[in-house]
């Protein structure tokens, strides 16, 4: 679920970052979260937290700015689970194309529709997926705790290709659409899904 990756980077540093109570090491620890924290790195993850500094040159005042520059090398905490990997999440909503999960800190997990339990269907009525089987129907409700296994991932670079706005209204909403790092994901085996279904409690409850 989590790796370490090493990065190169220049960091720049504010002089208002430096003071008596803080040493420049942790001025550059908060200034390598502050730009990569909750950032995703093209196929390579979403970025959690700094894990340790490996190294750092001496800091260079930029000319007429003030600013630090510093060359540093460095492992980040990264959020990239492999295929196949089983999880827990919650449902944050539901729509007749399938089901978006989260976790703590990430949010872009999608379930596609044909990624459910055969003999799924989308109850407008309910705002929910239900699962038919036999004389009984299960529900996906929203908020509740799910197991789900990782199917695919889906990478889009937000790099900006022209400095031109999109040429219509369609375009616009499809580049609004695009998230950088989605993660495909899969409920339709025995044992994924709703833990309570199989379990009878909450493992997000537990850890809360």
């Amino acid at each position: 679920m989590f790796i370490l990756t090493k990065i190169a980077d220049l960091v720049q540093i504010e002089p208002k970052h430096f003071s008596p109570f803080k040493p420049g090491y942790q001025a550059l620890a908060d200034n390598i979260n502050a730009k990569y924290a909750n950032k995703v790195i093209q196929k390579i993850g979403h970025c959690i937290c700094l894990y340790d500094i490996l190294a750092s040159s001496d800091g260079l005042i930029g000319s007429g700015t003030g600013l630090v520059n510093v060359n540093v090398e460095f492992r980040l905490i990264v959020f990239r689970p492999f295929k196949g990997e089983v999880m827990i999440g919650r449902i944050s909503s539901a729509t007749v194309d399938g089901i978006y999960l989260r976790t703590h800190f990430f949010e872009d997990i999608w379930v596609p529709k044909g990624n459910l339990p055969e003999g799924s269907y989308y109850s407008p009525h309910e705002g929910c997926w239900v699962w038919k089987t036999g004389d009984a129907e299960l529900f996906f409700d929203t908020q509740e705790t799910v197991r789900f296994r990782v199917d695919e991932e889906d990478w889009h670079d937000q790099t900006p290709i022209s400095a031109q706005p999109p040429s219509n209204e369609d375009d616009f909403a499809v580049k609004e659409k695009d998230v950088p790092y989605k993660i495909i994901a899969t409920m339709e085996d025995a044992g994924l899904g709703p833990c309570l279904w199989w379990d009878g409690d909450d493992p997000m409850e537990e850890d809360a």
